[in-house]
């Protein structure tokens, strides 16, 4: 059994691209943010005690029967229409037989050959350039528990001393979103992985559906990779990373796993068709267990529960409640903010586009926006190895930071210490100003004092000034930036200096 802390070989990127042609699958998890489970009355909230939201029938007992949420059923072809999906008449579900802890009833109900969408297709913007994912289904299902393993060094089941599961979340309606294999995308893949699923999230956080928060699990990427030798066009043994929990991770398993098979295939080796662990600590995946087949699962359509056929009419009430295009969106939104292509690019790559359109509501001009949450906020994210949005500083707290400069009570090296405050739950930007007593020093008494210091302190670069050498004058304001701790308007310090020495 491969360990986290062993690191297959791993064949050069560029080797891999000029050797082989990877297909990329995509299956995407999103959890519905419905009051209730799929098939019981059971309450959805996240983080509750463990097992007290449960009933017989999400905990599979004897004679227990299920009714299907209508909600999700809503939500399902909601998201299928915003997928340019097609919307099936008629549908129904069926039992996913397996055997697995979290699965209380050994089976999962789920859909099998009758999905409620299919035949969609999404278009992802990857540097400029437009790339069709093809969208195979779009199904609905029910979520397994979850298991919690004591012991052991690395979190899961080998080595681990014992084992807990929690049924909260068995039953909670899931939609599995598929693509078809993604072909023709070479050094994109990876690339183009995590524009997909970053735009996926961006979607379905706009129909409502779901908080789809990679965090706390409520959106999912399973990622299938294979390789086939250059220009073959045949595909070659896939293997699936589980339950990727970032955009960034996303685009990382993507890479390894190339490079991964890459090195197995130019040593003479063949790839087993498993499913793997993807690590976020040492950016590697682990074998998990052999991939089954459909076959394996004896799907078989499930008893208990009634056809699902949704009338034409309802399916076109419902596609007038969708959201603009996201592609759309971004294009009107490029134009109103007047950013260039490539700002707009690493706005969406970075995951900030939502972000930032939150922050400009908020009263925040969009290059203030766009400033603190690509550069300073991007960078902590970055060292924290955390996506934007769950970093902990709210699109309200940067809008915030940004009046509180435009009004002069603090001003960019300032905030920055303000978003320590706020990253270290030290209360609102204004609460922190206040507590760590970052406020601008406005007193022109003091100011005028800390010039005085400073000329008397650098008499040669005063007479520079007094010799109309006004660039000189920067030296001097930093002298007394420094002594004011960063607390003065440097304009004012600027004007102060010059009206003592011309």
């Amino acid at each position: 059994m491969t360990t986290t802390s062993t690191r297959e070989a791993l064949l050069p990127w560029d080797d891999v691209l000029a050797a082989y042609d990877p297909a990329l699958g995509l299956e995407v998890h999103v959890e519905l943010n419905t009051a209730s489970k799929m098939f019981c009355g059971c309450p959805t909230e996240f983080g509750a005690e463990p097992n007290t939201q449960v009933c017989p029938t999400c905990l599979g007992l004897p004679g227990a029967m299920p009714v299907v949420n209508g909600k999700a059923v809503e939500s399902a072809i909601r998201i299928g229409l915003a997928l340019n999906c097609e919307i099936a008449e008629w549908c129904r579900f069926a039992r996913k037989n397996y055997f697995y802890p979290d699965m209380p009833k050994n089976f999962q109900t789920s859909q099998y050959d009758e999905p409620i969408a299919f035949e969609g297709f999404m278009d992802v913007d990857v540097k400029g350039e437009t790339f069709r994912v093809e969208i195979e289904r779009a199904h609905m299902e029910e979520d397994t528990g979850k298991s919690l393993h004591v012991g052991g060094a690395t979190g899961r089941i080998h080595g681990a001393e014992y084992s807990l599961v929690d049924y909260n979340r068995a039953g909670i309606p899931l939609i599995e979103i598929v693509t078809k294999p993604i072909r023709g995308a070479g050094e994109k893949a990876p690339e183009i992985a995590k524009a997909y699923v970053a735009q996926l999230r961006e979607l379905i956080v706009a129909l409502g559906v779901s908080d789809a928060r990679m965090d706390q699990g409520s959106i999912r990427a399973d990622v299938n990779l294979s390789l086939a030798p250059t220009g073959t066009g045949e595909l070659g043994t896939r293997t699936e990373t589980k339950n990727v929990n970032s955009l960034r991770s996303v685009e990382r398993a993507v890479r390894y796993e190339m490079q991964r098979h890459g090195a197995i295939l130019s040593g003479g080796g063949s790839i087993l068709q498993e499913t793997r662990h993807w690590h976020e600590d040492t950016g590697i995946t682990t074998s998990g267990r052999e991939k089954s087949d459909a076959e394996d699962y004896r799907y078989f359509p499930e008893p208990d529960l009634v056809p699902v056929a949704p009338s034409r009419a309802w399916v076109e009430e419902l596609r007038g409640t969708l959201p603009e295009n996201p592609t759309q969106k971004r294009a009107r939104l490029q134009a109103a903010w007047g950013f260039s292509d490539l700002e707009m690019r690493d706005t969406v790559g970075a995951g900030a586009l939502g972000l930032v359109e939150e922050t400009i509501a908020a009263g925040a001009t969009p290059s203030a926006a766009r400033k603190w949450w690509l550069s300073e906020l991007a960078r902590r994210a970055n060292e924290a190895g955390t996506e934007l949005a769950a970093l902990g500083v709210s699109p309200l707290d940067v809008a915030r930071v940004q009046a509180l400069v435009d009004s002069g009570s603090i001003n960019d090296k300032l905030a920055r210490q303000v978003f320590d405050g706020l990253l270290a739950g030290e209360g609102t930007p204004d609460e922190v100003v206040e507590k760590r007593g970052l406020a601008i020093v406005s007193d022109e008494g003091a100011l005028s004092t800390a010039v005085d210091n400073a000329i008397a302190a650098n008499p040669d670069v005063a007479d520079k000034i007094r010799d109309g050498k006004v660039a000189a004058a920067g030296a001097l304001i930093g002298a007394v930036m420094k002594e004011m701790r960063g607390q003065a308007d440097a304009g004012r310090v600027r004007e102060l200096i010059l009206e003592k020495l011309t």
